[in-house]
């Protein structure tokens, strides 16, 4: 996919992605892509942004990078980190700087 900026992922809000996890899978949903503020150093390639996955699973998958993928945008290899948890599941959070 090359260098992703928040414009991929824009569009895929509320859309799901499925992590591959060898012998089965875990589904999670795109729930929110927002842009950080940018600290405009030299050679900067994008704009740094936020995205946030929620998993209706209770199960907290330790953070590490993940192989995903999305009936959009396809396969793609994103470094998740779980930051909380309600009710309804886990969230999880990739930052791109």
């Amino acid at each position: 996919m090359g260098l992703v900026t928040l414009e991929h992922f824009a569009g895929c809000v509320g859309s799901g992605f499925d992590i591959d996890m060898g012998e089965s899978s875990l589904s999670l949903t795109l729930s929110e892509a927002r842009p950080l503020p940018e600290s405009g150093f030299a050679g900067m390639r994008r704009s740094p942004f936020s995205l946030m996955f929620r998993s209706g699973s209770q199960v907290v998958l330790p953070q590490k990078l993940y192989r995903l993928k999305n009936a959009t945008l396809g396969q793609m290899e994103i470094f998740l980190v779980p930051v909380a948890r309600d009710k309804a599941g886990i969230v999880y959070q990739a930052i791109f700087n």
